[in-house]
């Protein structure tokens, strides 16, 4: 069978599952996803020892620091990664949801209803926990779900698909695929996959996506970068100012919510500047200076002196990825402003970009962070993984 087959076949038997999955109450599907976590935890020892065979030949390879950070599933991101499957059974089941009815005059009831889109695609790199992460928010929302991940993980992936795929669960036949051909015609077979795959998000580099956007026929949901910024304007307080900046930048430098650029109010630079490098000292963090626009995913930082919180929102709006963007001043109403002139799906006063995230914001987890307009923006969970259908009922209306 060729790559083309392959992944026909996968895209059909993964079409009849959205059918049996729709069908699911929410109790099914809960149900399912205890199984899923519970099967998690009996199998750990394996699925760690597989993803340190990972980080092992990640190393061996040369993989840049940020990106091994990323494939690691340490003790912690393992029981965050349980503990996020269990906390998405809590929340409520999108599926079903009237959005809104309507009573029109012709005598007909009009009812808008959330349904699952189908069958979604996700490719992505270096994440293990996003193969668990997406597997249960598209089990909750009944969709059917085929993951192709990177190279460097794939024996944790495999180990995971192993996990979830031996529960024999008839929910679940199906429903969860994990495609194991690493060369990239899967991913494009995947994207032009009409008829079968109802869209596709990439969880990756901006090569990747472009790549995909490139080569696809079905919609893609995506972010390319994320260059986000931390502005500190005259009026802040420059302890807080300090926390938010270090806690944004340094705590999980690779990741795309992490701080790429501080903008600073040139009122307040020769007092926060020093403070700014004794900080960058400390912690190893290097500063640059114009480079706008440049996602590092590593300790370094790009840094400009701005007039004032008018023109870091212009700054933004021209630089940014519109992902996320952070503010730290006392004056409310210039964060007001900020928040809503600055067109990004995320917009910070007083808060470290570091919270964009799915289960920061109450999702349980997220399938990606979208810096699209259209259907999703920001963290996608279980409402972003619906469509909706109008349903209309009458009793032999007819229209005049």
């Amino acid at each position: 069978m060729n790559v083309a087959e392959y992944i026909h076949d996968m895209a059909v038997r993964a079409r009849a599952a959205a059918g049996e999955l729709a069908k699911l109450s929410t109790e099914e599907k809960n149900a399912a996803l205890e199984a899923i976590a519970s099967a998690l935890e009996k199998n750990a020892a394996d699925i760690k020892a597989a993803n340190a065979v990972d980080v092992a030949n990640a190393k061996a390879n040369g993989l840049a620091p940020a990106m091994v950070d990323r494939l690691m599933l340490t003790d912690a991101r393992f029981q965050s990664m349980v503990d996020g499957v269990r906390h998405i059974a809590t929340l409520p089941d999108p599926v079903g949801e009237e959005l809104w009815t309507r009573e029109r005059p012709s005598g007909i009831t009009i009812k808008k209803v959330r349904v699952p889109f189908g069958v979604v695609c996700v490719v992505f790199e270096s994440r293990p926990n996003v193969f668990i992460d997406t597997a249960a928010l598209c089990l909750k929302t009944g969709n059917a779900v085929i993951l192709r991940g990177g190279k460097e993980a794939i024996e944790t992936n495999k180990a995971l698909y192993r996990t979830v795929a031996a529960l024999g669960d008839r929910a679940l036949a199906n429903a969860i695929q994990l495609v194991e051909i690493l060369d990239h015609q899967a991913v494009n077979e995947l994207v032009r996959s009409v008829g079968l795959i109802d869209v596709a998000i990439p969880r990756g580099g901006e090569r990747l996506i472009r790549a995909m956007c490139e080569a696809a026929l079905i919609p893609v949901l995506k972010h390319y970068k994320g260059v986000c910024h931390v502005y500190v304007d005259d009026e802040a307080d420059l302890g807080m100012a300090l926390a938010i900046l270090d806690n944004a930048k340094t705590q999980r430098p690779g990741v795309c919510n992490a701080a790429e650029c501080l903008l600073v109010n040139k009122k307040l630079a020769p007092l926060f500047m020093p403070m700014v490098k004794a900080w960058a000292k400390d912690k190893g963090v290097t500063l640059h200076e114009n480079e706008a626009g440049t996602e590092y995913l590593s300790l370094d930082i790009n840094v400009a002196e701005v007039e004032d919180y008018r023109a870091a929102i212009d700054f933004i709006n021209k630089h940014s990825s519109h992902h996320s963007e952070c503010i730290v001043t006392n004056n409310a109403e210039r964060a007001k402003e900020f928040l809503r002139d600055v067109d990004s799906a995320c917009v910070y006063h007083n808060v470290s970009t570091r919270f964009t995230d799915g289960g920061e914001f109450g999702m349980g987890a997220e399938i990606g962070i979208s810096t699209d307009k259209l259907h999703a923006r920001g963290p996608m969970g279980l409402e972003e993984l619906c469509t909706y259908k109008y349903q209309i009922v009458g009793d032999g209306v007819v229209r005049e």
